[in-house]
C-alpha cells in the first residue's frame, strides 16, 4: 500500500472542515455577493444544502468499495480503459484546483501584504512547505490539523464577536426583492468554492481506521465549514454593505480592518491573514496528496515521495500559466469556475453510480 498511515474520524472531520473553509474565507463573500446582492446569505444556506448533497453523493460512491480510493475503483467499476481516462482527468483536475489555490496565495500577498516580491518568490517558499507535509503522509497531515484546529476555532469565534458592534441590520434588506433567481444563482458559486470539492476525500477515505460512521464525519465537517463560510458572508454583508462586499477582491480582509475595540484594538486583519493562510493550506495539501498517491497508482509505483518534487516544479510552472493577472483570474474563478467543478463533483460521480448500478442489474440473472 502507497499510504501506511491512517486517520481517526475526529481527524477526517477536522480536515473536511478545514478544507471547506479553505480559500473562500477571503474570496467567496464577493463571489456570492456579485449574483446575489443582500440576499448572498440566504444563496449561503441554499449553497450549503446543495453542498451537503454532494456529500451525501461522495459517500455512496466510497461505500461502493469503501477499501479502495477514487482511482482504484475507477478501473474496477468501468474497466482499465475507461476507468484510465477518468482517473487522468480527476488527477488533473486535483492538480489544476491546487495551483489555483496557490496562486491565490501569490496574489494576494503581492497585492496586499508584499507588492514588491516576485509573485515566483511567495509560491516556491509555499510549495516548499507544502511538499515537506506531503512527504510526511497523511498520518501527519491529520495530526496537524487537529492540533491547528481549536486555534481557529477560537481566532474565528473572536473575529465574530468583535465584528457584532459594527453590523447595521438594514444593509441586507430588502429581503427577496429580485425573487429567488439570484438566491439560486448564487448558491452554486457557494457551495462550488466550498462543499462539491470535497470529491478529494474519495482518496482519502480508505485510510480512515472507522468506516462505520464515515457519513456523520464527512457531513458534520461539511456542515461546520459551510456554517463558518454563512458567518463570514453575512458578517460582510452586514458590516460593508452589498457594494463594498461585492466590488471588493478579499471582502472579509476589509471587513477585519473594521474592528475597532476601545481604540486599542484595532487593525488586526493579521487574523483573519493567519485564519486564511491555516485552511488553504489545508486545501492545497490535500489536492497536491491525492493528485501525488492517485498518480503513483495509477503508475504502480511503490511511493508517492518520489515523485513529489517533480510534481511540485511543474505544479509552480502552472501556478504562472495559469492566468496571465489577478482580474483575469478572478473573473474565470467567478464565471466558469463552477461548472467546472459541477462536471467533476456531480456529473462523474453520478456516472459511476449509474454503471455501477447497471453492472449489477446486467449480472444478476446470470448469478441465479
Amino acid at each position: 500500500m502507497l499510504e501506511n498511515g491512517k486517520i481517526s474520524l475526529r481527524q477526517f472531520g477536522i480536515l473536511v472542515t478545514l478544507f471547506t473553509v479553505g480559500d473562500a474565507i477571503l474570496v467567496l463573500p464577493s463571489a456570492v455577493a456579485l449574483e446575489s446582492k443582500e440576499d448572498a446569505w440566504i444563496a449561503t444556506i441554499l449553497g450549503t444544502g446543495i453542498g451537503l448533497l454532494v456529500v451525501y453523493l461522495f459517500v455512496a460512491v466510497a461505500r461502493l468499495n469503501p477499501r479502495l480510493t477514487l482511482v482504484e475503483y475507477n478501473n474496477k467499476i468501468l474497466g482499465t480503459a475507461m476507468g484510465t481516462v477518468l482517473s487522468v482527468l480527476y488527477l488533473g483536475y486535483f492538480f489544476i484546483c491546487a495551483a489555483a489555490n496557490i496562486r491565490e496565495i501569490g496574489d494576494f500577498m503581492t497585492t496586499l501584504s508584499m507588492p514588491e516580491t516576485p509573485i515566483q518568490a511567495i509560491h516556491v517558499v509555499f510549495l516548499c512547505i507544502v511538499v515537506v507535509g506531503v512527504r510526511h503522509g497523511l498520518e501527519v497531515i491529520g495530526r496537524v490539523g487537529e492540533a491547528f484546529f481549536p486555534g481557529f476555532i477560537v481566532f474565528f469565534i473572536l473575529l465574530a464577536l468583535f465584528l457584532l458592534p459594527k453590523i447595521h441590520v438594514e444593509n441586507i434588506q430588502p429581503v427577496l426583492a429580485e425573487g429567488i433567481k439570484p438566491s439560486l444563482q448564487g448558491s452554486i458559486v457557494s457551495s462550488t468554492f466550498s462543499t462539491v470539492q470535497l470529491v478529494i476525500f474519495l482518496m482519502i477515505i480508505p485510510y480512515v481506521n472507522q468506516h462505520k460512521h464515515i457519513m456523520r464525519s464527512f457531513m458534520g465537517g461539511a456542515l461546520l465549514g459551510s456554517l463558518a463560510l454563512f458567518l463570514i458572508i453575512l458578517l460582510s454583508i452586514l458590516v460593508l454593505g452589498v457594494d463594498a462586499t461585492a466590488n471588493s477582491m478579499y471582502p472579509s480582509y476589509n471587513l477585519a480592518k473594521k474592528i475597532s475595540i476601545g481604540k486599542f484594538l484595532e487593525r488586526i486583519e493579521a487574523i483573519l491573514s493567519l485564519l486564511w493562510f491555516v485552511t488553504i493550506f489545508f486545501k492545497i495539501i490535500l489536492f497536491f496528496y491525492g493528485f501525488l498517491l492517485g498518480l503513483s497508482q495509477l503508475l504502480k509505483l511503490r511511493e508517492y515521495n518520489l515523485i513529489a518534487l517533480p510534481s511540485a516544479m511543474l505544479l509552480m510552472a502552472l501556478t504562472i500559466i495559469i492566468s496571465p493577472n489577478t482580474t483575469f483570474y478572478h473573473d474565470v474563478i467567478t464565471r466558469y469556475w463552477p461548472f467546472f467543478d459541477l462536471t467533476f463533483n456531480v456529473l462523474f460521480p453520478l456516472l459511476l453510480l449509474g454503471i455501477y448500478g447497471l453492472r449489477k442489474l446486467v449480472n444478476r440473472p446470470q448469478r441465479e
